[in-house]
């Protein structure tokens, strides 16, 4: 299973909300060549990380099968992420959209990007309670540990579903 995860917190190029902007994603990420998307958690909101004035996040977890490279998949996140108006600059800035590879069949690596499982996946709230929706019994394929187990270690965090 390929496991991306979705944020944002402005409004994108495409003229979407933040969470009107992960659900067109999650149809773009559909549409890549040699995956299909198969599931898409629950959208929570979230303060931003580290903590800032910035508006809240909206996030979620898509979960896809198929065969794609890492770096092809890296490539066409960018590409999806630069059609909602993604620019990339300072860390931790507002964007309208940011998706990330969390997990692709649990392959471990740490070169060439993308590094996975991401890195730092396994300590934040906003990526592992949606994670779990889409792939409860997903465990990290570094630590082993179950997201259970994971999401249990968590300090607290500013991370709560949002309404349908």
């Amino acid at each position: 299973m390929i496991l991306v995860a979705l944020g944002a917190n402005l409004v994108s190029a495409w003229g979407l909300s933040a969470r009107d902007s992960c659900v067109h994603a999650c149809a773009l990420l559909g549409r890549i060549g040699g995956v299909r998307l198969e599931a898409v958690s629950r959208w929570y909101g979230s303060a931003p990380v580290p903590a800032s004035a910035q508006p809240r996040y909206v996030n979620g977890v898509a979960a896809l099968r198929g065969n794609i490279a890492p770096a092809a998949l890296l490539g066409e996140l960018a590409a999806i992420e630069a059609a909602a108006g993604r620019v990339r600059g300072a860390d931790n800035a507002a964007r309208p959209l940011d998706l990330d590879i969390i997990d692709m069949d649990g392959l471990v690596r740490d070169a060439p990007d993308p590094v996975l499982p991401h890195p730092r996946a396994h300590l934040r709230a906003f990526v592992l309670l949606p994670l779990r929706d889409v792939a409860p019994g997903w465990v990290h394929p570094r630590s082993g540990q179950a997201i259970d187990a994971l999401i249990a270690a968590l300090p607290p965090q500013d991370v709560a579903v949002l309404a349908d």
